[in-house]
């Protein structure tokens, strides 16, 4: 077997450690690279309503301060070139709870969507 062989799986994981790693590093670039260019991320946050795109969530990455984000991949399933993941993250002292939707385009797969859930 080829050891450098990656599975969907194993490619949809990484573009979810990229997304973590983006908020780690506060990096609006790797969020682009993680995102769909059209992506919406969206949920409530402080009971306001939030719909940000893709730039617009790269823009709030960037102007925070780096640090550790503790995540867990809790599912993640493939169906031909769609996916869907469910992440437990904790960034800026918050637990969020990602619903993502995820898309193969040629080779590579980018987040569409993040619908995020604030768990108390």
């Amino acid at each position: 077997m080829n050891v450098n062989y990656m599975t969907a799986e194993d490619a949809v994981n990484q573009v979810i450690e990229m997304y973590i790693e983006s908020m780690e590093k506060s990096s609006g670039d790797m969020v682009t690279e993680a995102f769909h260019e059209n992506a919406k991320v969206v949920g409530y946050l402080n009971g306001d309503f939030l719909q940000l795109s893709t730039s617009d969530f790269a823009g709030f990455v960037s102007a925070q301060e780096p640090g550790t984000v503790e995540f867990e991949i809790l599912s993640c399933e493939v169906n031909g070139d769609t996916a869907t993941a469910k992440v437990r993250d904790k960034y800026l002292g918050i637990s969020f709870l990602d619903s993502l939707s995820l898309v193969k385009e040629g080779d590579r797969w980018s987040i569409y969507n993040k619908l995020f859930h604030v768990e108390a």
